[in-house]
């Protein structure tokens, strides 16, 4: 048996073209007034700026743009002064950031532990570092790691000084010291030896135990004023030809300078000794 037909539905009264829509719930066929514009809200009403400083009147007023220029008129009369370098080193500030310098504790071990903070925090990735174990029998810092691969290319650095910043042991810090002049681009690149600071009297060269009864909190500490007998004996019996023991020739027949200073060296006083000829 066939479904009966659904009626379709009444088609809804069209709206007059012009006219407004008929709000939600009204009765069809019944007039509704149209709703009024309340218009847009307007930007809070901003009080004019009123500068605080009291304005130039008269003669003052004219003469302000050369004030602004006071400095460089009143240096424009001064004798200039020129430094005649090299025939005459200026000493540079206590603060000066020159070549950088690895230092040592105060019975010779080494700062640096290879943490490669001062690497990482380098803007101009001029600085290399590669760390490796301490041992019994080769004791270069204090703690279990020791810098064994430090490299600074000095054609990269800016010597901005954050390497400084970062190092957690002040094993890096930066001299007075601005003549670097190399003979090739290799030749701007310090090794650790030409980075380590000297050996003071009294210290012992590394690698040597640490101080007995201590670890690395007392070396941080500055508790470590110097080399004990303990240390002597170990190096006795390891290097016995040391120069640095107290019977040895002494720290200054200790020090080897690093191929690459030695010839940087050789550079300035060569420069030097140039400009020394008029």
């Amino acid at each position: 048996m066939a479904e009966p037909r659904k009626k379709p539905p009444a088609p809804r009264p069209q709206q007059p073209a012009g006219s407004s829509p008929r709000p939600a719930g009204a009765t069809p066929g019944k007039a509704v007034a149209p709703r009024t514009s309340a218009g847009e809200v307007g930007a809070p009403a901003v009080p004019q700026y009123e500068s605080l400083i009291p304005k130039s009147s008269g003669v003052r007023a004219l003469l302000a743009p050369v004030g602004g220029f006071g400095v460089t008129l009143s240096n424009m009369f001064r004798k200039t002064v020129t430094e005649q370098y090299p025939r005459e080193t200026v000493p540079t500030k206590p603060r000066y950031h020159g070549r950088h310098q690895l230092n040592r504790y105060a019975d010779g071990l080494e700062k640096c532990i290879g943490c490669e903070l001062c690497a990482w925090a380098c803007p101009a990735d001029a600085i290399y570092v590669e760390a490796s174990d301490n041992t019994p029998d080769a004791q270069f810092s204090p703690g279990e790691r020791f810098g064994s691969v430090y490299q600074i290319n000095y054609l990269r650095c800016i010597f901005c000084g954050l390497c400084i910043e970062a190092c957690p042991t002040r094993a890096l810090t930066m001299t007075n010291e601005f003549e670097l002049a190399g003979p090739s681009r290799a030749g701007m690149i310090y090794e650790k030896d030409d980075l380590l600071a000297p050996l003071r009297e009294g210290m012992l060269a590394a690698p040597h135990p640490m101080v007995e009864g201590t670890t690395d909190t007392e070396y941080y500490r500055g508790e470590v004023t110097g080399p004990t007998e303990a240390q002597r004996a170990w190096v006795r019996e390891h290097r016995p030809d040391d120069p640095t023991l107290p019977e040895g020739a002494g720290v200054t027949a200790a020090e080897q300078v690093g191929p690459t200073a030695a010839v940087m060296a050789q550079n300035v006083a060569a420069a030097h000794r140039q400009g020394g000829v008029r």
